[in-house]
C-alpha cells in the first residue's frame, strides 16, 4: 500500500511539473504576440481607420512605429496599448450622472 501512495506522490509531482512547463510555455507565447510587427495596411484594415487617420496617430506621437524603406510598421503592444488607453465602458455606473 505504501509503494501505491508513493507512486501517486511521485506522479502527483511530475504532473505538477508538466503543468507548470506548459504554462510557462503559454506565457512565453502571449508575449511573443505582443512583440510581434504587423504592417501599416493590416492596421488600417484592423481598426477600420484611413491611410490619413493612421498618419495622423503617427505625426501626433499616440502610436509609435517603425519605417523601413517607406513602409510603416507597429508594435501589437503598442496598439492595444492605444486600444486599452482610450477604453470606455458605456455600462458605467457613473455614465449616467454625466
Amino acid at each position: 500500500m505504501t509503494d501505491v501512495i508513493d507512486l501517486l506522490n511521485r506522479l502527483s509531482t511530475s504532473f505538477e511539473e508538466v503543468r507548470s512547463y506548459i504554462l510557462g510555455l503559454k506565457k512565453s507565447e502571449l508575449q511573443n504576440f505582443k512583440e510581434t510587427w504587423v504592417d501599416g495596411q493590416e492596421v488600417m484594415q484592423t481598426l477600420h481607420v484611413s491611410k490619413r487617420t493612421l498618419q495622423s496617430l503617427r505625426d501626433s506621437g499616440v502610436l509609435p512605429y517603425s519605417r523601413i524603406n517607406g513602409k510603416f510598421y507597429y508594435k501589437v503592444s503598442d496598439l492595444e496599448n492605444l486600444l486599452t488607453s482610450n477604453y470606455s465602458n458605456l455600462n458605467s455606473k457613473d455614465h449616467g450622472n454625466k
